[in-house]
């Protein structure tokens, strides 16, 4: 059994040690391939404020819709006394 678990870990630590770590290349092309953080955060700034655009453009919507509503002109006619007065009729 000792020597099935030395076999093993030897195996693991043979195939660790196989590994190279030093892929210069693929860093390097990670690197280039991501936007610096003054690009990043212009990016981000940009994007705040398109969202704060529209968020305030609803809300004018909303407000302009709500101003009409209130503006319209009241057609209801109210009732003379003689006509409530026959209400009782009926």
């Amino acid at each position: 059994m000792r020597k099935l678990a030395f076999v093993i870990v030897g195996t693991a630590a043979l195939t660790l040690a196989a590994c190279n770590n030093n892929n210069q290349d693929a860093v390097q092309n990670a690197e280039i391939n991501q936007p610096d953080a003054d690009q990043l955060n212009e990016l981000a700034n940009q994007a705040a404020m398109d969202a704060a655009n529209a968020q305030a453009a609803a809300q004018a919507n909303i407000q302009n819709a709500t101003d009409q509503e209130n503006a319209a002109v009241d057609n209801t006619v109210n009732p003379t006394d003689a006509e409530e007065q026959n209400v009782s009729g009926m």
